[in-house]
């Protein structure tokens, strides 16, 4: 795929386009986890732009030396923590390609207004340094003051060179970076952190569109989460700033409703002094609680999310005792690849009896339950992330708000037909895609121009519209 990609870049879209459901775990994860791991023995000529603390100094010049001038995405990773595989230094580079394809497929965003970066500063990944072909520095991962600064550097050369309205995507930074990036630089960049925000989006929209299946409203519902990283607390955030907009009670409020449980286990107020920043909101009272199986037991959730990136954990005992409190449990293994999910589809319609209304982060075949055939759905981000950057580049935003996820998750919620229900999915398939990315641009273009963040003016009136004739198509065009 990569080789077409880069011989024949309008086949390449067109292949992926038309066979988007069985060509995006390729170019998307799992494969794509695979391909970072062996990035250095399967590497033939770079697709993006390696950025290294050697440049230090010289980034914007280095950006300067890009082809394409005029960018309006960059998908950016420093390689600490690839999906659930961890530290792979500058072999993480097939993120930001992957994800940029995706972009262009899914979203309709033109191919050279793409660009993938990684940023270069080390790897603690002992096997890369021993590899004779890892392709970047052997050197342990610079951190505090030389790592803030050379990414202080480079947002700076970004805004200095492509303007304000580029869209800066963190990707798969480690956890203590990722929050700090985000509120760093949310309040002067268009910046977007997609293993928080987007995986929070696509979360919501299918509790949002799962209600239908297991009845009530966001708030009636206790959520329980295993594990508090990125993800978990992204999810867990977006949750509750949606019931607090429906219930217009205060978020301190509703963040009630939702628990987490770490390696530790579930997280407590007792608990709250030893606790990372991003980990605090949730330290309910509660006496501590030290595994899964208890938390279930004792906090009765409704909605059961994964999010911890380590496989198995949703055991036949953890899905047998949240099926015994609820009638239609609601199931998230979300973390990737298939290895690092909490249970697989087959685990959990078994063990609830066919009774669970399952999703995942990686996708898995139709599952026959005593002469039923399940459907589970995935909660991938790649229904949002394309939708939601085609959005902020059409309405010319300049920042990112947390309304516009809102915004996104509804769209997508809305768009799950009856047809789809009825075989127990709650995200829409992916072959309609650039229809749903087409519906979500045009959420968050219209609060875009609400919030007074766009600067593309006068609006268009039909946002939907507008976005698909933004849209770029692969197309062919007929020789007489």
């Amino acid at each position: 795929m990569m080789e077409l990609q880069e011989t024949n870049e309008r086949l390449f879209y067109k292949l992926l386009i038309d066979n988007v459901e069985e060509l995006l775990p390729i170019v998307y994860t799992p494969v794509v986890g695979e391909a970072c791991q062996k990035y250095g023995s399967i590497f033939k000529r770079p697709q993006g732009l390696f950025i290294s603390l050697k440049e230090k100094g010289k980034i914007l010049e280095v950006l300067k030396n890009w082809p394409e001038k005029s960018i309006q995405v960059i998908v950016v990773t420093d390689g600490e923590r690839i999906l659930g595989l961890g530290d792979l230094g500058c072999q993480g580079m097939g993120i930001p390609v992957g994800k940029l394809a995706l972009y262009t497929a899914l979203g309709g965003v033109r191919p050279s207004a793409c660009l993938p970066i990684t940023i270069d500063v080390g790897t603690n990944n002992e096997k890369l340094l021993n590899d004779e072909f890892y392709i970047g520095l052997r050197q342990k991962r610079a951190t505090g003051q030389e790592y803030s600064e050379l990414l202080h550097e480079f947002m700076t050369a970004v805004k200095q060179n492509y303007g304000e309205k580029v869209l800066v995507q963190f990707e798969d930074f480690a956890n203590h970076n990722a929050f700090e990036l985000l509120a760093k630089y949310g309040t002067t960049h268009l910046v977007f952190n997609d293993d928080i925000q987007g995986t929070a989006s696509v979360v919501l929209a299918g509790v949002v569109a799962a209600l239908k299946l297991i009845g009530g409203t966001l708030a009636d519902h206790t959520f329980l989460f295993l594990g508090a990283g990125e993800a978990g607390t992204g999810i867990a955030e977006l949750i509750a700033l949606e019931m607090s907009k429906q219930t217009k009670t205060p978020i301190e409020e509703t963040r009630k409703k939702i628990w987490l449980v770490d390696s530790k286990g579930l997280i407590v107020g007792s608990r709250k002094a030893s606790l990372q920043h991003f980990k605090q909101p949730w330290a309910h009272e509660h006496e501590p609680v030290g595994s899964l199986l208890e938390a279930v037991k004792v906090i009765k959730p409704t909605v059961l999310i994964g999010s911890s990136g380590v496989g198995k954990t949703f055991t036949k005992e953890v899905i047998e005792a949240v099926t015994s409190i609820n009638e239609k449990p609601l199931v998230l293994a979300l973390s990737n690849p298939t290895s690092q999910s909490e249970c697989t589809a087959e685990e959990a319609y078994q063990w609830s009896e066919g009774r669970a209304i399952f999703a995942s982060g990686s996708p898995f075949d139709p599952v026959e339950y005593k002469g039923k055939v399940y459907y589970s759905g995935q909660a991938n981000n790649a229904y949002i992330f394309p939708g939601f950057g085609l959005g902020l580049v059409i309405s010319g935003a300049i920042r990112v708000h947390d309304d516009m996820l809102l915004a996104a998750s509804e769209a997508l919620a809305k768009l799950v037909s009856n047809e789809n229900y009825e075989k127990g999915l709650i995200y829409p398939p992916f072959s309609n895609i650039r229809e749903i990315s087409a519906n979500i641009a045009a959420s968050v273009a219209g609060k875009a121009y609400e919030l007074g963040l766009a600067t593309r003016l006068p609006r268009p009136q039909n946002l939907v519209k507008y976005a698909e004739s933004c849209m770029y198509s692969p197309v062919y065009r007929n020789y007489r």
